[in-house]
């Protein structure tokens, strides 16, 4: 009861550092809700029971302490520039400093070294948080300060890392933090063309993300070994979460198609073909694990222990709506759509 307790404590606290970075009107103020959010999400990720989530509570806190400090020493720099004492005078060496330090905190290539590791030694709740809530506040933040050729740089190092990291792991956290770095880059091209559109994508991937979640959590699967021999007992529910993937890939007809595919036509009219070029075969790459995954699970059957096929069940009917929507929810928008 206390520890419940305690963890909602430390939930509120994560969601009130959130809301003042990206409510405040100063970055001093920005850089108080990031640290207020880090020191709640710390107690999060404790578990005594488990060493591995102790240490990976302990990388994550000296990376995101690194990008704090230079995050602050920015916003001094930009202080000791400034005519008024008041106003920050943010030049292009403050933008740059500022960036990376947002780019450590949401884990974007090329300052992603963090954040595969410490996914690979949360739960799945803990991981999801770090996958979706934690971006937000950087994401914000960072839409305020756009500087064209550092972003440039980081956009094609998400997609290229993103995709070619995942295509060797076994590990579905490992594979989901990958996938995570290469979704990352998606957002930052719609940066470039409105703020909308990056918010939009990033609820189509935090819907995407908890489906799979959802599903790997209730039935405690998390290396691509179980994903073969644990859901044989029930081939619809085996279906649906590798179909899932292909959907967190992007594949169409599937639900993870429509926002790339706004941010595709939407930088084609910005005439950036290059930048869609790099995003397109990175996806390219990131569908041909998924799909390698799916096509060997598909095709192959593997033996299953008897009494797994009773835990199948739990939660049936949240986990085949969650997955109803993400494959056919791309249909039903596009009817909407045609219709109005």
């Amino acid at each position: 009861m206390f520890m419940n307790f305690s963890k909602m404590i430390f939930l509120f606290f994560l969601f009130l550092g959130t809301s003042i970075s990206i409510s405040s009107n100063s970055w001093l103020g920005a850089w108080m809700g990031l640290e207020i959010n880090l020191m709640a999400f710390i107690p999060l990720m404790m578990n005594l029971n488990n060493m591995l989530m102790s240490e990976a509570a302990l990388k994550y806190f000296l990376i995101q302490a690194l990008a704090s400090s230079i995050f602050l020493f920015s916003i001094i720099l930009g202080f000791l520039h400034s005519q008024d004492g008041f106003l920050i005078e943010i030049d292009s060496l403050n933008q740059i400093l500022i960036n990376m330090a947002l780019f450590i905190k949401m884990g974007a290539a090329p300052f992603h070294f963090w954040f595969p590791s410490v996914m690979e030694s949360l739960d799945w709740i803990n991981g999801l948080i770090l996958m979706t809530w934690q971006k937000i506040a950087p994401l914000m933040l960072i839409s305020y300060t756009i500087n064209f050729n550092f972003f440039i740089f980081v956009i094609i190092s998400s997609a290229l890392i993103g995709s070619i990291g995942g295509l060797n792991q076994t590990n579905l956290r490992t594979l989901m933090a990958y996938s995570s770095i290469n979704h990352i880059s998606w957002m930052l091209s719609s940066m470039f063309i409105n703020e909308n559109l990056w918010m939009t994508y990033y609820l189509f991937y935090v819907f995407l993300s908890l489906t799979i979640v959802f599903f790997c959590y209730n039935f405690q699967i998390f290396f691509m070994n179980q994903l073969y021999s644990l859901m044989n007992a029930n081939l619809l529910l085996k279906f649906m979460l590798l179909t899932n993937l292909l959907s967190l890939g992007g594949l169409p007809p599937f639900l993870g198609f429509m926002p790339k595919l706004l941010v595709i036509q939407l930088l084609t009219n910005k005439n950036m073909y290059f930048l869609v070029f790099i995003l397109i075969m990175a996806s390219l790459i990131t569908l041909f694990f998924y799909i390698r995954v799916t096509f060997s699970a598909f095709m192959l059957m593997y033996p299953s222990l008897k009494w797994n096929k009773l835990s199948i069940w739990h939660n049936l009917n949240w986990t085949l709506l969650l997955s109803s929507i993400s494959l056919f929810g791309f249909s039903g928008i596009s009817l909407v759509y045609n219709f109005i």
